[in-house]
């Protein structure tokens, strides 16, 4: 009797807990759904190299980043090349060679959530990983408050890149021109 009990109250537990876990990914999906666009700040660590700065996303693909660095480094992308700009440098890419084609791809993300089990990371993230066109990408949602937080990939020259966002704010108006590509000079 006590070991029908206690089956009785393990079944309970993972009961509640998949179906906590179940509203958790809902949840998620459904905070990405209802955004357009996102501003926040980053912090960027690339093979232990540190940079900061501020972006704001417009889905699909599109990403304007200005970073706190003294040689004017930009990141922008139109939805269809992204560029790399400082003072001294010009780099160009189609950004369907990045990582960030899938995840600045918010259709792309549902899909790839919906289908994916997600893992708790300190009981305070949650993660999905996927691998796609031969990028792994690790992306972390807030716990509680379903916002994406940030994602972990290996750059173009690959390089592990971890970038955290906070200081989050969803749908506000934005320039459309500054997704404009700069020029080289």
């Amino acid at each position: 009797m006590f070991y029908k009990k206690k089956i009785f109250l393990i079944l309970i537990v993972l009961f509640f807990n998949s179906k906590t876990l179940a509203s958790v990914k809902e949840n998620i999906i459904q905070n990405l759904k209802d955004i357009n666009n996102v501003s926040f700040n980053f912090e960027q660590n690339i093979n232990g190299k540190i940079e900061n700065g501020s972006c704001i996303i417009e889905y699909p693909k599109k990403i304007y980043c200005k970073y706190d660095l003294s040689n004017q480094k930009i990141l922008v992308s139109n939805g269809q090349s992204l560029v790399i700009k400082t003072i001294s440098g010009f780099y160009q890419y189609p950004i369907s060679k990045t990582p960030l084609n899938f995840i600045l791809n918010k259709e792309f993300l549902l899909k790839k959530i919906n289908n994916l089990n997600e893992r708790i990371v300190e009981e305070k993230f949650i993660n999905f990983n996927f691998i796609e066109n031969d990028n792994e990408i690790n992306i972390f949602f807030d716990k509680k408050t379903h916002n994406l937080i940030g994602w972990q990939t290996l750059d173009i020259y690959q390089n592990l890149s971890i970038t955290y966002l906070n200081s989050i704010i969803k749908n506000q108006k934005i320039k459309k021109s500054i997704f404009e590509l700069p020029n080289r000079n």
